[in-house]
């Protein structure tokens, strides 16, 4: 079924289950409080009129009861359909373009002098990442966020793409992911907490002190029992009590220091258990998603041992059962075994949530393969070279963009010609995107691409900088001397130069780009320089190594001006500038 039937479907599902939610929680609220209104009666009769004995109110007091869990069921189930609902919303969203602002940003993996993620919308409001990521934690987003800012390893790329197949059709498995309480992606927000409570010096206790204290409370229990049975006076159990107490006071500060620090790794582990076991229940065939499975399947039972000893520390709020754990050493022993489980498994928390960020970034680009079916996992090949037949930015709906041919390698250059907004720039940014995704593991919107693992060094949004004291066109130099170096190191190196050296005089740009771009070359890099400059189209002629013109062109059809956003060889014949300011109403 294609995606947006299958969201709209969904869609469709969950808007019927709320509904039905809805009418049943003003049913059973609406005989709640009938049955409130009963229970009042059967009080003032039979305390005020003397008819009715008191035990004629517990009956309704039960069903009262009942009616008050059931209308929290259904509260908990109206509130699971409507976040279902919101997910295949935001889905369908996507595809059809409206999707941005209602994900997460990544705003935090920014890097201001990254050469290419701002330049190419990696992160912030509308970027590639808000619209990849599905993960449900940090470790999650931060693996999504390192492959889509660094290439990966060939071998490594290619076992994602084969393990991005077979998730695309999991669509069970993303969907119950996705579905998992809120509370999973607003309590797990730092792996790192995790990773360093599980990695820290163990707290010391003697080696005897477990036994010590179970042979206390053994010695403890024998003495209240026989006090009950009358066997012998309560003395002894004093005495060992007394004897608890020296016993334990001496690690107190130990225990309160266990207790303290595995408080919130202990309820993050309990929301990460439920994702695990998830996870663990699947069965693959991709031999690497066949690895992070059992290295995920491997914390599960670890960490239900962790939580049934965080959940008999919970025990000791009620002050009943304190009172009969006390003389237990209750509080200590749970303490000490803490610290065993996480001296025998805290270093394994880390491998845990390095598998489960590696699997949830994988369900992050198998969810876009699933709603571009229509896209190719491109070949990975050596060299330097990008070449894709009808390419589209991956962001675009697919209905509305058009698509162009891309080939660099052969020769190594572009010098991309056009009119304002003719799409020279969103060209740029969706070579870059393939690119990108592409050595990620994903597929990207093209009907065929052989791509090599490229560096990309781009300038399409350098600005000024006050706090800086940076010119537009010093962050722009700035930024080409990185792309530069980038380029002369030997790298395989894709340069993305949208308007080049536009912050200076003609005759200077002219000079500038054309000795740029000629070191770019020279140092094996390929890319495309878009400009409406006509005089930088003859740079193609002066590269040794080859270069074309090409453009993109536009048209007036009355006062309008129209864009087709087609490639076509050669340069620009026209600008639209003029048009452009008077169709807003300036006099030029």
């Amino acid at each position: 079924m294609p995606p947006r039937d299958h969201y709209l479907r969904c869609i469709a599902r969950f808007d019927t289950q709320i509904s039905e939610y809805q009418s049943r929680f003003r049913q059973l609220g609406n005989l709640r409080l009938l049955t409130a209104l009963l229970i009042a009666a059967a009080a003032i009769a039979s305390w005020g009129m003397g008819l009715l004995s008191p035990w004629f109110v517990l009956a309704p007091m039960g069903g009262l009861l009942g009616l008050t869990v059931a209308l929290d069921r259904v509260e908990r189930a109206q509130a699971e359909a409507v976040r279902a609902q919101g997910y295949y919303r935001l889905g369908l969203a996507r595809l059809t373009g409206d999707w941005q602002g209602q994900g997460n940003p990544g705003e935090n993996f920014r890097q201001a002098d990254h050469l290419f993620a701002d330049d190419v919308d990696l992160f912030g409001r509308g970027s590639l990442f808000e619209y990849l990521c599905v993960a449900r934690t940090a470790a999650g987003e931060k693996n999504l966020a390192k492959w889509l800012m660094q290439p990966a390893e060939p071998a490594i790329a290619k076992a994602r793409q084969t393990a991005v197949r077979e998730l695309a059709s999991c669509l069970p498995l993303r969907e119950d992911l996705a579905l998992i309480g809120d509370d999973v992606r607003g309590a797990v927000n730092d792996d790192e907490v995790l990773r360093t409570w599980g990695e820290a010096p163990a707290v010391p206790f003697p080696v005897a002190t477990l036994w010590v204290a179970r042979l206390l409370a053994l010695v403890a229990a024998i003495a209240v029992f026989g006090w009950l049975g009358q066997m012998w006076p309560i003395t002894p159990f004093l005495l060992i009590v007394l004897a608890e107490l020296l016993f334990s006071a001496r690690f107190r500060e130990r225990v309160e220091q266990i207790h303290t620090h595995a408080g919130r790794p202990a309820r993050e582990l309990r929301l990460i258990r439920i994702v695990l076991e998830r996870i663990a229940r699947e069965n693959f065939e991709d031999p690497l998603l066949r690895s992070l499975r059992v290295e995920i399947a491997a914390g599960v039972a670890p960490i239900q041992r962790l939580l049934k000893l965080a959940e008999q520390l919970e025990w000791l709020r009620n002050d009943f059962f304190k009172m009969l754990a006390s003389p237990l050493l209750w509080e200590m022993r749970v303490a000490i075994a803490m610290e065993r489980w996480r001296a025998e498994h805290g270093t394994q928390i880390g491998q845990w949530m390095r598998a489960l960020g590696e699997f949830e970034a994988l369900c992050s680009l198998a969810t876009f393969a699933f709603e571009h079916p229509g896209a190719c996992y491109p070949e990975l090949v050596d060299g330097v070279q990008f070449e894709a037949h009808d390419l589209v930015h991956p962001l675009l709906p697919s209905d509305t963009a058009i698509a162009n041919d891309v080939q660099l390698g052969s020769p190594p250059l572009w010098i991309l010609s056009g009119s304002n907004m003719s799409g020279k720039s969103t060209l740029l940014r969706a070579i870059g995107s393939s690119v990108v995704l592409a050595w990620a593991g994903a597929p990207i919107t093209a009907r065929s691409a052989r791509i090599s693992r490229l560096q990309i060094g781009a300038s399409l949004r350098t600005s000024d900088s006050l706090t800086d004291h940076r010119s537009r066109f010093y962050a722009e130099i700035i930024r080409l001397r990185g792309i530069a170096t980038l380029a002369s190191s030997g790298a395989p190196t894709l340069f993305l130069l949208d308007e080049l050296l536009s912050g200076t005089n003609s005759q200077d740009r002219r000079a500038g780009a054309e000795a740029l771009v000629r070191s770019l070359v020279a140092s094996g890099a390929i890319g495309i320089v878009t400009t409406h400059d006509l005089a930088l189209a003859e740079i193609a002629e002066k590269i040794p190594q080859g270069a074309l013109n090409m453009h993109l062109e536009d048209w007036l059809d009355g006062s309008e001006i129209r864009f087709d956003y087609k490639l076509k060889p050669g340069t620009v014949t026209r600008g639209n500038a003029l048009a452009l300011m008077r169709a807003i109403g300036l006099e030029v």
